[in-house]
């Protein structure tokens, strides 16, 4: 089983060692966005180890379409179908059912959908989103959950909670079972659960002191950066995350920049997953201690200073910024591949130093020092 080790603490902030059957994390972590087993910008899993990637995060829903969790199964796991032997998170599906909304039926035993690819109707409740992860054998199972819309109605969000909250009974009963089986390939998977409530804090409180009950490896705060305020969101990390077992790791979904990144540390977030470094790397947009670039730019035709002064990325090893902003003009994939590397490292590396804070003591200082310089958020 996992062990999860608090090795600092200053204030509500802390760094810890988590133990997996697949390796050990470092917290706070930043987990790179691999949606169909791959980080958009081609990028290789030889460069998530050169970029100090720790975990990798993939999509239940996006890997049940295509290749097919089953083809992953027969293949032998996530681990050796994208060739990563360090952890891997797979999200649970639930997230879909907040982005397709246009496309789903929620209903107590689960959820159907159809396919964005071609139409097709699937069906996915608590125990086919277990299914589904035992057969990609990820090291971390989220569990099956609704994400209602920040702005929702309280009258809507009540009975969505509730539901995930049962949704969540299941999902662990249904996980015993599986790794109980001869034929799982990972059968020390973790069961993450999730709390929701979309921005009614007390709602959230509530169903924080239900799912805590459980006893699960970890717990994650969902349903945020989807519309509402940063104010919001921190404002609900203040009332929840201390309601949850401060010995048992914490993952903020889907969040975030730089700048949420280091006010969730402070409110005891340990894991963090966030599209932005690869998709904005994508189009041109880099990350530095001092805020955004644009490299496509006018400003960058002649500059032959790498992104950031001092970064080791393989970017800013090498090539400049006049060279960088040609290929994306240029539309040659070299310049995507580039800034997602420089991106993703950047971030990697943000959560080194945030861990070196923590640990030495330093984390309220280093924490405003970055906010000053990150202007350009």
């Amino acid at each position: 089983m996992a062990e999860y080790k608090i090795v600092a603490e200053e204030g509500r902030a802390k760094s810890a060692t988590f133990e997996t059957v697949h390796g050990t994390v470092e917290t706070p972590v930043f987990m790179n966005v691999g949606t169909a087993a791959a980080i958009k910008g081609a990028v290789s899993t030889e460069d998530l180890e050169r970029i100090g990637t720790q975990i990798e995060l993939s999509n239940t829903y996006h890997l049940h379409l295509r290749p097919g969790d089953e083809v992953v199964k027969k293949l032998g796991g996530l681990h050796k179908f994208m060739s990563w032997n360090r952890p891997i998170l797979t999200d649970s599906g639930g997230f879909q059912v907040f982005s397709l909304a246009d496309l789903r039926n929620i209903k107590e035993e689960g959820v159907t959908f159809r396919s964005h690819i071609d139409g097709h109707r699937i069906f996915m409740g608590p125990e086919e989103s277990m299914q589904i992860q035992s057969n990609l054998a990820s090291t971390i199972a989220m569990a099956f959950d609704e994400c209602p819309s920040s702005v929702a109605d309280r009258s809507y969000v009540r009975p969505s909670v509730e539901r995930t909250y049962r949704w969540l009974v299941r999902c662990r009963k249904k996980m015993k079972e599986l790794n109980a089986r001869e034929d799982t390939i990972n059968r020390e998977q973790l069961l993450f659960g999730i709390n929701q409530g979309a921005v009614y804090t007390d709602i959230r409180v509530e169903h924080a002191k239900m799912i805590r009950e459980l006893d699960l490896p970890g717990y994650a705060v969902g349903g945020l950066a989807v519309g509402e305020t940063h104010e919001q969101m921190y404002d609900i990390l203040d009332h929840v995350v201390p309601e949850l077992p401060r010995e048992k790791p914490v993952y903020l979904m889907g969040v975030g920049t730089p700048a949420n990144i280091l006010e969730a540390v402070d409110r005891g977030v340990d894991f963090f997953d966030c599209v932005y470094p690869s998709r904005n790397g994508r189009h041109g947009h880099v990350y530095t201690k001092h805020g955004h670039l644009n490299l496509f730019n006018a400003k960058y035709e002649l500059d032959g200073r790498p992104i950031e002064e001092g970064c080791g990325c393989p970017a800013c090893s090498r090539y400049s910024r006049a060279y960088i902003r040609h290929l994306l003009k240029a539309k040659e994939m070299l310049g995507m591949r580039l800034c997602v590397l420089h991106n993703l490292w950047f971030y990697n590396h943000l959560m080194e130093e945030i861990r070196a804070a923590i640990r030495e003591g330093r984390y309220s200082s280093y924490k405003k020092e970055m906010l000053g310089t990150l202007e350009g958020e």
